[in-house]
């Protein structure tokens, strides 16, 4: 009795399995899409959460303008014209702090369990979240930019210069959140994340040229204030809003965005490998 060899029938590929390798390449930024949507959605009912973005710009600008206007530039108005874009750099950086304590929260309550489980690309969730972020920076130019305007601020260019300057001050923003976002992956708790994020953030805001021109700071310091991104940010802003000289400002400004997601963003998607 001879044995019978059975040979399966070749499968046919359903639509489904047809349709995979079409969507394949686009599952990172569709589930990064959703992802952003789910940050929006956390942060529209969470109204304060914004307080950092609302209120801080618009404090900072009567403080300082107040109370330093005619010691530094003999006059506020004249030192409004002055200090508005460096404010807005500023809490636009400081703004990127809250992405990594949010995202260290979320981490320690188990939802990055539950994205573990879903089939999603591994790195949607920070991509996911650092996308969502840019509703915060918007709101960060559009109320320091307002309220600017009711104390007596103009732009001395045009609307495309000033839209200019507020892209650019977002794109650092969000470049500047993978440093942020790496933090939030490494550290314990959410209170060490805003803690080491203030010791990074506040030596480039107060070792710049936020507040008064760089020729009026110590010798030793200027150096420093030479090359520190947020300076190059400010002169932008400034050229782009006043019409100062831009000189290289803009292309220093873009390199330090390149590098800080180049260095920060496959650090923070290793340790959010590691940690989940």
């Amino acid at each position: 009795m001879s044995a019978t060899t059975l040979t399966p029938a070749p499968r046919t590929a359903g639509p489904d399995a047809a349709a995979a390798p079409h969507h394949r390449p686009f599952a990172l930024v569709r589930h990064s899409a959703a992802l952003a949507k789910r940050s929006l959605i956390k942060t529209w009912r969470t109204p304060e959460a914004l307080i950092d973005v609302t209120l801080q710009p618009i404090i900072f600008l009567l403080i300082f303008v107040t109370i330093f206007g005619n010691a530094v530039a003999g006059s506020t108005s004249d030192y409004l014209q002055f200090l508005l874009p460096g404010i807005l750099a500023q809490t636009i950086a400081q703004g990127a702090i809250a992405i990594g304590v949010n995202l260290n929260v979320d981490r320690e309550k188990g939802i990055f369990d539950r994205f573990k489980s879903l089939p999603v690309p591994r790195s949607a969730p920070l991509i996911g979240a650092v996308l969502g972020d840019v509703v915060r920076y918007v709101i960060v130019a559009v109320v320091t930019l307002a309220t600017g305007y009711a104390m007596g601020f103009r732009i001395g260019t045009d609307v495309w210069h000033a839209a200019a300057g507020c892209l650019l001050a977002v794109l650092f923003a969000l470049s500047l959140s993978w440093v942020s976002v790496w933090v939030g992956m490494l550290a314990r708790t959410s209170g060490s994340v805003q803690g080491i994020m203030f010791l990074l953030v506040m030596p480039l805001t107060f070792g710049s040229n936020v507040f008064v021109q760089t020729g009026d700071l110590p010798g030793w310091m200027q150096g420093f204030v030479d090359v520190n991104p947020l300076t190059h940010l400010v002169e932008s802003m400034r050229g782009l809003f006043l019409g100062a000289p831009l000189g290289d400002h803009v292309w220093w400004t873009l390199a330090w965005c390149v590098a800080m997601v180049a260095v920060f963003m496959p650090l923070a998607l290793r340790a959010y490998r590691r940690r989940v």
